[in-house]
């Protein structure tokens, strides 16, 4: 394999009390300096688009955990470790700050981020934005300015994620040349499964009674404007974030006016919100999954099923027919 391996010098490795390092993943596979291509990637996402493009001949392991809500990750020095002892790291600049200040910390060779395969949007509803989320493109000449406030959503579109997913497999081709033809076969064949996808959402919602949906918090604005919906969300960007009691007035309004029947919610973070908005205004509460994470509370084992239970739900919610 033409793979540079990085290894973390002995007397920092001493220093820093590093023993055999073990992955986040749940099959505590090596994180680094195995005979397979290391790919640490940042969230769950970036760990199935590894996963799925990289196949037998990548070790991928993701810096969040199962359950973990991924905006609040902070890195510990064992992860910065793996990440210096990765061949790759896949990440979202501007969805997780820690992240991209480790990665840009590191000497790692490769280091792909998703934000700049794809062009950012703004869906912030009432000006809320994660902290940090500016979501560079640097290698595409985007300044700061341009890109402070951009939507990081992006796999929640399957054009979109489709976009990212050729450039992640172009990406790993490059830094591995000894399995890129094996790489390209496989992007290849996620960016048909992506494209089904897409053709179901299109075809599943193109006829519905209503347009709009509310959410927990403003995640599906790219889902939204493929599909010709509006999504209007309860806390914006930020899923912890309280409504104001003039914003939940206006939500009830407005679930009147477009015949709205569903407040969902999503697995990771609290549900009280929604539920009591539901409640005042007589709604319905579903989940709609923003698929930050995998759990045992997802409905679906990966990136697929869940798109597809989210389209269930989209479609009963809208009354589509």
């Amino acid at each position: 394999m033409n793979v540079r391996r990085r290894l973390i010098p002995a007397a920092l490795a001493s220093a820093l009390g590093l023993g055999a390092l073990t992955a986040c993943s749940s099959d505590s596979a090596a994180s680094g300096n195995t005979d397979k291509f290391d790919v640490v990637a940042s969230f769950y996402p970036m760990a199935f688009l590894a996963e799925q493009i990289g196949g037998g001949h990548a070790n991928v392991t993701s810096l969040t955990e199962p359950g973990q809500e991924p905006h609040d990750l902070e890195i510990s020095t064992k992860q910065r470790a793996q990440l210096e002892e990765a061949d790759a790291a896949l990440y979202l600049k501007g969805l997780q700050p820690a992240v991209d200040e480790a990665v840009g910390q590191t000497g790692i060779r490769t280091k792909i981020d998703a934000a700049g395969l794809t062009h950012l949007e703004d869906h912030g509803t009432g000006g809320h934005t994660h902290e940090g989320e500016e979501g560079h493109a640097e290698e595409e000449g985007h300044s700061e300015e341009e890109e402070h406030g951009r939507d990081p959503h992006v796999w929640l579109d399957p054009v979109k994620y489709a976009e990212i997913a050729q450039g992640v497999g172009k990406a790993f081709e490059k830094a591995d040349p000894d399995h890129a033809a094996d790489y390209k076969k496989n992007t290849a064949a996620l960016v048909t499964k992506l494209k089904g996808l897409d053709s179901d959402f299109e075809n599943g919602l193109k006829n519905s009674r209503s347009k709009v949906f509310f959410t927990n918090h403003a995640a599906f604005g790219y889902l939204a404007e493929r599909y010709g919906l509006t999504q209007e969300a309860i806390s914006g960007i930020d899923p912890e974030s309280e409504p104001s009691g003039a914003r939940v007035r206006e939500l009830q309004q407005e679930a009147k006016a477009d015949g709205v029947t569903t407040v969902f919610y999503e697995t990771l973070v609290s549900d009280k919100t929604a539920k009591t908005l539901a409640r005042d205004a007589n709604l319905k509460t579903d989940v709609l999954d923003p698929l930050e994470g995998i759990t045992d509370k997802s409905r679906g084992d990966d990136y697929f099923q869940v798109m597809e239970a989210n389209l269930k739900a989209l479609r009963t919610a809208l009354g589509a027919t």
